[in-house]
């Protein structure tokens, strides 16, 4: 077994029985596409784990974060989740355990600085966790996101063109979240402007969800434009959900019927 891989090993705190899958989550496309460019042996890269450790990591996530606070309502859990599942939480942990040493990277890739990148570490973090779980099940698994992801410090690197606060860094997936928990329409997003010359552009961006809930935002880009106009949208109907019900009206009504 290589010595780095064994170094991995350590740090993650479980070892691999198949050492394959290991190589698996650390195989970037680039590598496998490189090699079947030049007629080589075919490499099987990490994307596919990558999907199934997302869906295990927000699995895992929900379960922990109701075991541990099972007095919090659903709106502060979706905020919870929302900032240990983010890229920018994910490529801390990344950064913590060194994952980019280990990475298997394409000629392109690594000339572009690809052991450092953002989204290809946290893609990888989540191909590793689907690998501890396809080679140990999911205990194991559970054990890894307690040591190194639920209970880790925020690394403070969200993603520099945001302007999202580390709280929650990603507000679009935490009102996806939200919409979902309460079985509303998926948000739909919208530029409705764009002003100012070509060198310094704002964008208005519209968030729905169903047709009365909307949110509304501007930005240098339509990506901070659209963070905005959800974060907009998540915090007033958190809003609307922890306002009390007034039914004095109601009882007004009754009794002058």
């Amino acid at each position: 077994m290589r010595a780095e891989l064994a170094t991995l090993e350590v740090r993650i705190g479980y070892r691999f029985r198949d050492q394959e899958l290991l190589r698996r989550a650390l195989t970037h496309s680039s590598l496998a596409n490189e090699t079947r460019s030049a007629g080589g042996e075919l490499i099987a890269d990490n994307e596919q784990l990558e999907f199934l450790g997302d869906s295990i990591l927000g699995f895992l996530v929900s379960e922990a974060l109701v075991r541990r606070s099972p007095e919090h309502r659903e709106g502060e859990l979706s905020r919870h989740k929302a900032h240990l599942v983010s890229a920018a939480h994910l490529y801390g942990v990344a950064r913590r355990i060194d994952l980019g040493t280990f990475l298997e990277l394409g000629r392109s890739e690594e000339m572009t600085g690809g052991r450092t990148k953002k989204t290809l570490l946290a893609d990888a973090l989540e191909a590793l966790i689907a690998a501890i779980y396809l080679d140990g099940g999911i205990d194991p698994v559970r054990e890894f996101l307690c040591a190194h992801i639920l209970d880790a410090p925020f690394s403070g690197d969200e993603e520099s063109d945001t302007d999202i606060q580390p709280a929650i860094n990603n507000f679009k997936g935490a009102l996806q979240d939200l919409a979902k928990s309460r079985q509303l329409t998926p948000p739909r997003y919208s530029v409705v402007a764009e002003n100012g010359p070509p060198h310094a552009r704002t964008f208005t961006v519209e968030v729905h969800i169903g047709k009365e809930s909307v949110g509304q935002a501007v930005g240098r880009t339509k990506k901070i434009a659209a963070q905005r106009a959800a974060r907009s949208l998540y915090e007033r109907l958190l809003k609307e959900e922890e306002t009390p019900f007034d039914d004095s009206e109601l009882r007004e009504a009754d009794s002058d019927a």
